[in-house]
C-alpha cells in the first residue's frame, strides 16, 4: 500500500475515532442529563433492578439448565432405543417398543416411522396411529435432512385432547442412510416435564414461562394463565423477539397488560425452547418512591454542575483530536513530514508514533515475517514461561504446557475455564481491560489473582501484545508469570514498615498515617475522632531490676490488653519505649473517656514476675478530640501530650481529658 493511501486510511481512522468519541460523549451527556433529572429515583431503581436482575439471571439459568438436562435425558433415551431397533425386522418393531415400556415414565407414548414417513409401530397402541402418514409434517421433513435429534412444535393429541410435543431422533440403516424416525410424545398439560416449575414462587406476581422458538407457549403458571383472559401468554415486546432469535439475557420491558416487568430469558438449546422469568418492576421498586420524591431539588443542582463539567470535558478531549486531524492532512499534502503531538492521551501518541514508523517497519516486517512466525511457534511450544495465543475476538485458542501447569488447567479445558478461575474481585476489571485491548490493539498488562484447583490463590502477571502481519492484526500473544512470592514479600514489607516488631501494634509511622487520614475525614465530613496518649508509670524499675527481657514481656502484655479492650475499628500503636497511642474513629469525647478509664483499670491488673518479685504498672493518660483549627497532627499530639503530662503531675494512674486549649482539664479520673 502506497504512502498516500496509508495516510487516507489513517485519516479516516482518526475521523472515525473522533466520530465515535463525539457520539460517545453526546450519548454520555444525554444519559447524564436524564440521570440528573431523576437521579435519586434512577439510582435507587437501578440498584433494586440490578439486584433483582441478578436474581433472575441466576434463577433462569438454573431453570434452563434443569430443563436442558431433562430434554437431553429423554433424547438420549430415544437414541438408545433407536440403536436397539437397528437391524430389527419390521414385524419385530412393535414388540421392541413394548419392551421399552419403562420409557413411558418420561413419555406419553412411543412411535416408530419408516423412511417414507409411515408409522409402523406405536406403544401404547392408539387406534388409527399405526399406518399414519407423517411425511408432510414439519418434524419429519426436518429429520429427513438432519442427523440430529429434534423436538417438534406443540400439537393437540387426537386421543387425549391435551397439548403434546414429539421428541424425535432419526433412524439409520447399516450403511448410515436415513431409515425413518423414533419419537416420544410429551404431555405438556399433565406430564412431569414442567411439574417443578409450578412450585416456583417469585413474589406475589412473578412467574416462569416456557416458549417455543416460534413464540408459542409451552408452560405458564395456572395462577397467571387464568388472568390472561385469552390473551397471548407472551407479551409482544422487542425483548421477546430477540429471545426468539436466539438472544439470552436480562431486560426490563412491559407485559401484555402494559405492566413494567423485570425479565430474564435463557435458551434451552436441545429443544429450541426459551425460558422466561419475570417479576413486576413495581413490586420491587415501591419502597423507593416516597423517599426519593422529596429529594428532587438536590438533583436539579447536580444536573447543572454535570452539564457544565461535560461541556468542559468535551472541549478538552476534542482539542488533541482536532490537532491530529490537521497534522495528518498536512502530511498528506506534503506540508510536513512527521506528526508532532503534545498530549496525555496514550492512544493518540501511539497513533502518531505508529504513523511515523510505518514505512520503515513495513519493510522490516515483510523481511522478517516468516522468521518471526517460525520463532514464535518454537517459543510457544517449548518455552518454560507460561504463554498463550488469542484470536482477534479474544478467544484463547492455545495455552502452552508451562501455562497449563502453572494454572492447573487440563489440556482439554473449556474456553471459559481461564476466566472462571480468575478471582471474582479481579474478574470484572480484567474482562473490561481485555475488551479494551481487543478494541484498541494496545498491550494488555495486569496483575490478577488466579484460583488454583488445589485451593491456592496465585498472583499472576499477564502481559499480552497484538501480533501484526502485513500491517494487519493477526491476533494476540501473551505470557503469564507467577508473582505470588513477590506480592507476599511486598505485603510483608508494607506491614513491617508500619508495625512494631515487639508488640505487633502499629509503629509511629503507621499510626501517624492513620491519624492524618482521620484528620482529613474530620475536615471533610466532621466525623469525630479521639486521640489517647499514655505511657507506663513505674516501668523503669522493671527494666533496671528484671532486665530488658522482662520489660519487653511487660510491653507485650500491655499491648495485648489494650488491643483486646478497644473496638475492632480503633488503632493502637506503640510510639516508642513505653509510650502508647490509641486512635478512636467515630467516637465522642465522653465515650473516649469511658474507654480510657476501662484501659486504665485493665492495664493496672497486668503483672510480671522475676526472682520472686511481682511488678505492676499504671497509666497516665491524656485524651483529646479532633476539633476546628487542627491543621496538622502535631497540634493534636501536642494537646494530648500536655494532658498526659498533667495526669502524671497529678499523681499518675489517672485519665485527663482536654476540653479546649484554654481550659486544659475537662474531667479527671
Amino acid at each position: 500500500m502506497h504512502v498516500p493511501a496509508r495516510i487516507g486510511v489513517l485519516a479516516r481512522s482518526i475521523c472515525s475515532l473522533q466520530g465515535r468519541l463525539l457520539a460517545g460523549l453526546a450519548m454520555t451527556w444525554l444519559v447524564i442529563v436524564g440521570l440528573v433529572l431523576l437521579l435519586a429515583w434512577q439510582f435507587g431503581k437501578g440498584l433494586v433492578d440490578d439486584a433483582n436482575l441478578a436474581h433472575l439471571r441466576y434463577e433462569s439459568q438454573l431453570i434452563a439448565n434443569d430443563l436442558s438436562e431433562e430434554v437431553e435425558r429423554r433424547l438420549r433415551a430415544l437414541e438408545r432405543l433407536e440403536q436397539g431397533l437397528r437391524n430389527v425386522a419390521a414385524n419385530e418393531v412393535p414388540a421392541r417398543l413394548e419392551n421399552a415400556q419403562v420409557l413411558l415414565e418420561w413419555f406419553e407414548g412411543l412411535m416408530v416411522a419408516d423412511a417414507d414417513g409411515r408409522v409402523v409401530a406405536d406403544w401404547p397402541i392408539v387406534p388409527g396411529r399405526s399406518g399414519l402418514e407423517t411425511a408432510t409434517t414439519e418434524y419429519f421433513r426436518m429429520l429427513r435432512h438432519s442427523p440430529w435429534p429434534y423436538v417438534s412444535q406443540p400439537f393437540t393429541g387426537r386421543a387425549s385432547g391435551d397439548s403434546l410435543v414429539l421428541m424425535l431422533v432419526p433412524r439409520f440403516d447399516e450403511q448410515g442412510a436415513f431409515n425413518g424416525v423414533v419419537g416420544g410424545m410429551i404431555n405438556l398439560t399433565h406430564g412431569g416435564l414442567f411439574r417443578r416449575l409450578e412450585e416456583i414462587r417469585l413474589g406475589d406476581a412473578g412467574y416462569v414461562s416456557v416458549f417455543t422458538a416460534a413464540g408459542e407457549a409451552l408452560f405458564h403458571p395456572r395462577r397467571v394463565r387464568a388472568s390472561a383472559s385469552g390473551r397471548s401468554l407472551a407479551s409482544d415486546t422487542d425483548t421477546l423477539q430477540k429471545a426468539l432469535d436466539g438472544w439470552q439475557g436480562e431486560a426490563i420491558g412491559s407485559s401484555g397488560e402494559g405492566i413494567a416487568m423485570l425479565m430474564a430469558y435463557r435458551q434451552i438449546w436441545p429443544a429450541n425452547w426459551i425460558v422466561k422469568v419475570a417479576i413486576p418492576q413495581a413490586q420491587v421498586q415501591e419502597p423507593l418512591g416516597d423517599f426519593l420524591a422529596r429529594l428532587w431539588w438536590a438533583w436539579l443542582v447536580l444536573a447543572i454542575l454535570m452539564l457544565i463539567t461535560m461541556r468542559w470535558l468535551v472541549r478538552r478531549l476534542l482539542r488533541p483530536l482536532h490537532r491530529l486531524e490537521r497534522q495528518i492532512a498536512q502530511v498528506g499534502a506534503g506540508e510536513r513530514r512527521y506528526l508532532e503531538l503534545s498530549t496525555n492521551m496514550h492512544e493518540l501518541r501511539q497513533v502518531a508514533g505508529s504513523f511515523n514508523r510505518l514505512e520503515h517497519e513495513r519493510l522490516a516486517a515483510l523481511e522478517h515475517l516468516r522468521d518471526r512466525q517460525a520463532f514464535l511457534d518454537a517459543v510457544l511450544g517449548s518455552t518454560p514461561i507460561g504463554m498463550f495465543v488469542a484470536d482477534l475476538e479474544g478467544r484463547l485458542n492455545y495455552l502452552n504446557p508451562a501455562l497449563l501447569e502453572l494454572l492447573g488447567l487440563e489440556e482439554t479445558h473449556e474456553a471459559r475455564d481461564w476466566w472462571e478461575r480468575i478471582h471474582p474481585d479481579d474478574r470484572r476489571g480484567t474482562e473490561d481491560m481485555w475488551r479494551y485491548t481487543l478494541t484498541t490493539g494496545s498491550d494488555f498488562v495486569r496483575q490478577l489473582r488466579f484460583l488454583h484447583p488445589d485451593g491456592v490463590t496465585l498472583w499472576v502477571e499477564v502481559h499480552a501484545s497484538q501480533v501484526l502481519g502485513n500491517d494487519q492484526p493477526l491476533g494476540f500473544v501473551g505470557m503469564a508469570k507467577d508473582i505470588t512470592e513477590r506480592r507476599q514479600q511486598e505485603a510483608l514489607q508494607r506491614w513491617e514498615a508500619e508495625h512494631d516488631p515487639l508488640t505487633g501494634l502499629l509503629n509511629r509511622r503507621g499510626f501517624e498515617r492513620r491519624l492524618e487520614e482521620a484528620l482529613a475525614e474530620y475536615s471533610k465530613t466532621g466525623t469525630p475522632s479521639v486521640l489517647i496518649l499514655f505511657d507506663l508509670d513505674h516501668f523503669k524499675p522493671i527494666n533496671d531490676e528484671g532486665g530488658h527481657a522482662l520489660g519487653d514481656e511487660m510491653l507485650r502484655r500491655v499491648a495485648q490488653v489494650v488491643a483486646w479492650e478497644v473496638r475492632r475499628s480503633d488503632h493502637v500503636a506503640r510510639q516508642g519505649g513505653d509510650e502508647f497511642a490509641v486512635l478512636l474513629p467515630s467516637c465522642t469525647l465522653k465515650q473516649a473517656g469511658e474507654i480510657a478509664e476501662s484501659l486504665r483499670r485493665a492495664v493496672s491488673e497486668v503483672t510480671v514476675s522475676n526472682a520472686g518479685k511481682t511488678y505492676s504498672i499504671t497509666l497516665s493518660m491524656g485524651v483529646t478530640s479532633l476539633r476546628e483549627g487542627d491543621d496538622s497532627i502535631e497540634s493534636v499530639f501536642a494537646r494530648a501530650d500536655r494532658a498526659s503530662y498533667q495526669a502524671k503531675a497529678d499523681g499518675r494512674n489517672s485519665v485527663v481529658v482536654t476540653a479546649s486549649d484554654d481550659d486544659l482539664i475537662d474531667s479527671l479520673w
